[in-house]
């Protein structure tokens, strides 16, 4: 009953209390092992390629400034240049085969990109080949798992769901960034075991998104688009909690039928052509154009540049030594993913979307401003600062950031794309939201050995801009859409203004049609019964 409480259900049919139960949770912590995949690569990666064993072992140490920035930049970006082209090939492979075996196949190839890494003796382009088949893996997951997970949610805790796929990429982090500190402080930096225990444990999220997920149902939205309505109802009778014939279960059934039929109406069930006619329609348009900006200006908020490189921008603001970076990347890891887990549990479906990602970007912003103007005043890209006040700020700085981050461009990006797009063309918008977010990643983490090489502090300037950007693009364009069905969201963004008056005119749209829809309900009754009198 505690848990309840929290739950705020606005949609059209509430949900009785059944259907907020464990067996929900349990399918979004399973699915999201396709993001612990992501999240510990992001978290192990910067610092492995840093520990002496590997530097020694791939001969590292000999390359000047600019070999070793561009030595960073392509064993860290190969990883996302596959991801790209893991969620182009993986958009097919969901639409044909559903969500459930595509999954497992993500962590089958994620796990064969890892033997392969770990098998090197010294060769780079092993490692290069490793890391395209784990990115492989990891883009094709991301593509599906907030899908699958969005799919199977009941709306009033559809974001604290998708919201535990974020979760989980940041404890994953934890254990990345916690693995390399231990390895380094207990095994010998001549040993290849130095290295090679890292690199190895991306074999775990792997080997559990393919055990898990044999042991979950297929997403019950793409078993009625493809005709298959008896095991949807099961499905849904199954993760719900409620008879088969339960009023509930009709109503999500009837639902998803209803803006199906309405898509298929508007071509969504012809050839991939039609269905880009489709997402140019005004309401479909402006959705994609907004979820796409917000997975790139997620990006250039700075914070991929602080997961690969942390340990190098630590020393950019005088802490130096590989232990000393590695730990604190670390705390910086958990004050991140501790931040996650309090504001996905109780946050983001209560505060919603909007409110905290402006709230967020305002500390972002505060905080990257005041690196770049430390970094600039005491020249701590030139030479060893005095570790004084300014640069213990600049510590705390890098902690703010985390905490703003977490509660705002952390999660909701997914989220919000996850939820916004009509269900006959979800699976391609998507494909074009998660490419956008891969090609962010990778223009981000190929460029930043080179511009803190190059620009130096000018790099938290560059990244505080575009959180300035970001801001703007929030205030202005992206309405709330906390507590909406999927099947709603059509009718949101079919209302024409900003963002800060959409939602209300939305909602009066909403509220007009269930009327309406109850009216004719009661009408139907009365002449049952009318009928049943006579």
């Amino acid at each position: 009953m505690a848990s309840r409480l929290v739950i705020h259900d606005d949609s059209a049919f509430p949900a009785p209390n059944e259907v907020y139960n464990w067996k929900i949770y349990i399918l979004a912590i399973c699915a999201s092992m396709g993001s612990a995949m992501f999240g510990y690569d992001s978290g192990f990666i910067g610092g492995a390629i840093t520990l002496p064993s590997f530097v020694s072992r791939f001969g590292l140490g000999t390359s000047s400034s600019e070999q070793s920035a561009a030595l960073s930049a392509n064993i860290i970006s190969t990883f996302q240049a596959g991801c790209f082209f893991g969620a182009i090939f993986m958009s097919f492979l969901a639409e044909k085969y559903g969500r459930k075996f595509p999954l497992i196949a993500c962590g089958v190839v994620f796990n064969v990109g890892t033997i392969v890494q770990v098998a090197s003796t010294g060769s780079l382009g092993m490692i290069y080949a490793g890391r395209a088949l784990t990115g492989l893996g990891v883009g094709a997951a991301t593509l599906v798992v907030p899908q699958y997970i969005s799919e199977c949610s009941p709306p009033a805790i559809r974001g604290r769901l998708v919201g535990i796929f974020e979760t989980s990429v940041q404890f994953s982090q934890i254990i990345g960034f916690w693995i390399n500190y231990g390895v380094n402080e207990n095994i010998s930096s001549t040993s290849d075991t130095q290295w090679r225990i890292p690199f190895a444990l991306q074999l775990a999220p792997g080997t559990l998104l393919i055990v898990l997920m044999l042991l979950q149902p297929e997403s019950p939205r793409w078993l009625i688009k493809t005709g298959d309505t008896d095991k949807a109802i099961r499905v849904l009778g199954q993760i719900r909690c409620l008879t088969q014939d339960d009023g509930y279960i009709a109503w999500e059934v009837g639902a998803i039928k209803q803006q199906l039929h309405d898509e298929s109406e508007l071509g969504a069930t012809r050839p991939l052509g039609a269905k880009l006619k489709e997402i140019l329609q005004r309401g479909n348009r402006i959705r994609l154009i907004l979820g796409m900006s917000i997975m790139m200006l997620q990006n250039l908020s700075g914070i991929n540049a602080l997961n690969y490189y942390s340990p190098k921008i630590f020393k950019s603001i005088g802490f130096s030594g590989t232990s000393v970076g590695l730990l604190a990347t670390g705390v910086f890891g958990i004050v991140k993913a501790m931040t996650t887990l309090i504001f996905m549990c109780f946050g983001i479906d209560t505060l919603g979307r909007r409110k905290p990602l402006l709230i967020g970007s305002i500390g972002a912003i505060i905080a990257m401003f005041y690196l770049g103007a430390y970094s600039k005043v005491s020249g701590s890209f030139q030479h060893t600062v005095v570790q004084d006040g300014g640069a213990y700020v600049a510590i705390v700085m890098i902690y703010i950031f985390a905490v703003f981050y977490a509660l705002s461009w952390n999660g909701i990006p997914w989220v919000f794309c996850a939820e916004i797009f009509p269900t006959g063309i979800r699976s391609l918008c998507l494909l074009f939201t998660t490419c956008t977010q891969w090609l962010g990643q990778f223009i981000i983490v190929y460029s930043t050995p080179y511009m803190m090489t190059n620009i130096t502090y000018g790099t938290f300037f560059f990244f505080g801009s575009f959180l300035v950007v970001g801001a703007l693009v929030i205030f202005f364009f992206m309405p709330e859409t906390k507590g909406l069905s999927l099947e709603e969201m059509s009718v949101l963004f079919n209302v024409k203004g900003l963002a800060i008056t959409q939602r209300k005119k939305a909602d009066e749209i909403i509220a007009s049609q269930r009327v309406a829809e109850n009216v004719a309900d009661l009408k139907d009754e009365t002449e049952y019964s009318n009928v049943e009198g006579v």
